[in-house]
C-alpha cells in the first residue's frame, strides 16, 4: 500500500537555549492510504505536537517526515500550504468562524479547490445532512450545542475529499451514538476514497474503528503489533517500540 505519512528519526523540541526541552524523541511512524490510525496517551505525552507537525502547522526541524511525500522538513512556505490544502483538520475547539452560518464555515474549506458556487454549497449541505445537521445548516454556532459544532468542524474537515484526515478527539462533545455515528462516517470516507485517518482520543468505545493503535507516552511512540493495514482486526496483546528504529 501507499504511504501517505512516512516519519523517521524525527525530533522535536521547544524553546531555546537553557529554555530548551525535548519534545518528542525518535519517532518512527507510517501511514498509508486507506488505514485508520487511533493514536492514544496522556495529556501532556507529545500527541497534538505531532499532529500539528504531521498537518504543517509546525515546522520539523531534524529527522524526516514525509506528507504525500513531501519532505517538511527544510520545506518553504509555500510547499507547506501546498501540502495543507489536502489535509482535513479536526481540531477539539471547533474552530469554527462565528459570524458564518454552519454552511458558510463547511464551504469556506471546499473553495480552497477549483469548485462553481453552486456546487461549493450543495456539497457543504450535503455533508452536513450526513453528519445529522440537515436541520442547522444556516445556524450560526452561537446557536449550536458543543456537539453540533463538533459535527460542523467534523462536516468541514471532509467535505473537500482530502487525502489525510488529522483529527484531535473529534469525538470529545458528543454522546455515545452521536460519537459512533461520526467515526463511523470518517471510516467510510477512507474505505471509500482511499483517505488516511490518524485520530487522536481518549474514547474507548471507538478503539474497534482502527486499523492500528499507537500510544504516545513521554514524547515515546509505541504501537500495537497488527497484521498489515489490508487485514483489519489482528491486533495482538504485546506491544513495539516504534522510537527505537522502524
Amino acid at each position: 500500500m501507499k504511504p501517505i505519512i512516512e516519519i523517521h528519526n524525527l525530533d522535536f523540541f521547544f524553546g531555546q537555549g537553557a529554555l530548551k526541552k525535548q519534545i518528542l524523541f525518535n519517532i518512527h511512524l507510517t501511514l498509508y492510504s486507506g488505514e485508520i490510525v487511533i493514536m492514544k496517551g496522556p495529556s501532556g505525552s507529545g500527541k497534538t505536537t505531532l499532529l500539528t507537525l504531521m498537518g504543517g502547522l509546525r515546522s520539523p526541524h531534524s529527522g524526516s517526515l514525509k506528507v504525500l511525500t513531501q519532505e517538511l522538513v527544510g520545506a518553504n512556505r509555500r510547499q507547506m500550504v501546498k501540502i495543507r490544502r489536502n489535509i482535513g483538520y479536526i481540531f477539539q475547539a471547533h474552530n469554527l468562524l462565528n459570524s458564518l452560518t454552519a454552511r458558510q464555515n463547511v464551504q469556506m474549506s471546499i473553495e480552497l479547490h477549483p469548485h462553481s458556487e453552486k456546487e461549493a454549497k450543495q456539497r457543504s449541505i450535503d455533508i452536513l445532512k450526513a453528519v445529522g445537521l440537515e436541520d442547522h445548516v444556516n445556524y450560526y454556532p452561537a446557536q449550536l450545542s458543543g456537539g453540533q459544532k463538533q459535527r460542523v468542524a467534523i462536516a468541514r474537515a471532509l467535505v473537500s475529499h482530502p487525502k489525510l484526515v488529522l483529527a484531535d478527539e473529534p469525538t470529545a462533545s458528543l454522546d455515545s451514538k452521536s460519537g459512533r455515528d461520526v467515526v463511523e462516517l470518517m471510516q467510510k470516507l477512507a474505505r471509500e476514497q482511499g483517505c488516511s485517518i490518524l485520530l487522536v482520543t481518549h474514547d474507548n468505545r471507538i478503539l474497534d474503528v482502527a486499523d492500528r493503535i499507537v500510544e504516545m507516552e513521554d514524547g515515546h511512540l509505541t504501537e500495537q503489533v497488527v497484521t498489515p493495514p489490508t487485514a483489519k482486526g489482528s491486533v495482538t496483546n504485546h506491544q513495539i517500540s516504534l522510537s527505537a528504529g522502524g
